[in-house]
């Protein structure tokens, strides 16, 4: 073992040795040690500075970014107050950049070929969501699942988002939106409110309906979402690194806790139901009868896990697309003309009852409309990926392991050569079937793409869509737009920063 005494610096060792002190020392020897040790604690610092600037020049090599890194924290600072704007500035560097935060290397990529190919590097890279995700959501998510173990578990998962399950989950769905409607209703002022709060709540009370059913009451799903926004604000791309009681990822990891409690339960209680012989009447339902006729036992933790995983999407994500969908037919009141038009002729006038899945099939102008508003305003940005071994994303660069590499969604849905007015909302663009929206689903990466893309889409485009379509035919709905109606608060997904002021009325019908 290395002894931990130390020998007395010389006048030849010493970095002092420059003031000339005597070897034989006539005063107090702590007068020589205190800026000893000063000096000593200032060239480690310095040489760990220096070494900091090197390593993020060595891996930036020619990449665009910051030429010399801010100490220790990097671009923190920014990741704290993340906008569109700061976003579009990086990616306008180049289809690669690179970037830092407290020494996490990080490659943004923007063109559409790198990201796709982020997005199926399986062999290079696994998800992280974001940087806490995996404290948050916990280690053995299978949202982190990588490989085969991640290919078997997706196709046990498949199989609950079939048409058949669909179905189940569209008279569900239907069923908690017309409650949420009469919410709306009962509650819309003479002035326009902020939906965010309402919507949430409702995709929340949605989400866990079909997913748990009846295990869970109304009660319990709106604890479980005030949870869930602590949950929410803590998935940034990159957080303080310490989860310290009070910090946001502290506060998640104790919001994550309590969900876990009902989601455990219900799992619980499902699996009494099916095996008392009871009929699938949620996901959670299915789950276990599938779990009981083929003998593939999962825990009601592992049930409880998927999800906790997947109210992110359908909450998070969900609520953004919801939101940005009331806004966009509120501002082009053409476009839902058009929509109420199609949705009176298909359900031949009769709002008071469910849509199908067949006639939601049916509703070729009503679908384009939930696709165009996504690609005006993706929900998710961007998904973070950790580099696991050295990642060759392009001809003369190669990621670094242990880095960040993160794909970027919006450029490729803001692309000019395939989407003409790229800003503008048109619809209409993806009803021409030799259009180059159509003729170019590569850039359509609202749910991701390759091993990982979203489980849930069909699902997802589903809800949007009935929640929409029904919304016309019992609602209107006014905006009031304000100087920030426009510009985008990102919270993990993104929202109107003015929170979408909307103002409900009853529907006259003949």
């Amino acid at each position: 073992m290395a002894s931990h005494s130390a020998s007395l610096p010389t006048a030849q060792s010493s970095p002092l040795s420059f003031l000339d002190i005597p070897l034989s020392l006539p005063f107090s020897l702590s007068a020589v040690t205190t800026p000893n040790i000063w000096a000593s604690i200032a060239l480690i610092v310095l040489s760990l500075l220096v070494l900091e600037q090197t390593v993020w020049r060595t891996k930036r090599k020619f990449l665009p970014g910051d030429t010399w890194t801010i100490p220790v924290i990097g671009q923190f600072v920014n990741s704290l107050y993340p906008s569109l704007e700061n976003y579009q500035k990086q990616w306008a560097l180049g289809p690669l950049s690179a970037t830092s935060v407290f020494n996490i290397f990080i490659v943004i990529a923007s063109a559409n070929e790198l990201t796709r190919k982020i997005f199926n590097s399986g062999a290079y890279a696994e998800p992280m969501l974001v940087a806490a995700a995996r404290p948050i959501l916990m280690e053995d998510n299978w949202v982190f699942l990588n490989g085969k173990v991640h290919i078997e578990y997706r196709r046990m998962l498949n199989q609950f988002f079939t048409r058949k399950s669909l179905s189940l989950y569209l008279g569900l769905q239907d069923t908690i939106a017309r409650e949420h409607f009469a919410f709306w209703l009962k509650d819309s002022s003479k002035e326009a409110q902020s939906v965010m709060t309402p919507m949430r709540y409702f995709n929340m009370a949605t989400s866990l309906r079909v997913f748990c059913g009846r295990y869970i009451d109304p009660e319990q799903a709106k604890l479980i979402s005030d949870k869930y926004w602590l949950i929410t604000k803590a998935l940034e791309l990159v957080n303080f690194p310490l989860h310290l009681p009070g910090t946001k990822v502290y506060n998640a990891i104790q919001a994550r806790k309590v969900a876990m409690v009902f989601l455990l339960k219900a799992a619980r209680e499902s699996k009494v139901h099916m095996r008392a012989g009871g009929e699938p009447g949620c996901f959670m339902d299915a789950w276990c009868q599938e779990m009981f006729a083929t003998g593939k036992e999962f825990s009601e933790k592992e049930m409880a896990q998927v999800v906790l995983a997947f109210l992110f999407a359908s909450q998070d994500a969900m609520s953004s697309g919801l939101i940005y969908a009331f806004q966009h037919l509120a501002d082009h009141p053409a476009v839902l003309a058009k929509v109420r038009e199609e949705q009176e002729r298909i359900r031949g006038g009769d709002f008071d009852r469910p849509i199908t899945l067949e006639e939601l099939d049916a509703c070729t102008y009503l679908r384009a409309t939930v696709k165009e508003s996504l690609r005006l305003k993706p929900p998710v940005l961007m998904v973070p990926y950790k580099v696991t071994q050295p990642f060759p994303i392009s001809p003369d660069y190669t990621v670094p392991a242990g880095s960040m590499v993160v794909p970027s969604v919006y450029p490729s849905c803001h692309d000019p050569s395939v989407y003409p007015s790229p800003s503008s909302f048109l619809p209409e663009r993806w009803l021409d079937p030799n259009g180059t929206a159509e003729q170019n689903p590569k850039n359509y990466l609202i749910f991701g793409a390759g091993a990982h893309r979203c489980i849930g889409y069909e699902y997802a485009l589903m809800h949007i869509a009935m929640v929409i379509g029904t919304a016309s035919g019992l609602m209107d709905w006014e905006h009031k737009k304000t100087e920030d109606s426009e510009k985008v608060e990102i919270i993990a997904t993104i929202f109107p920063k003015d929170g979408c002021l909307l103002k409900f009325t009853p529907r006259k019908r003949s």
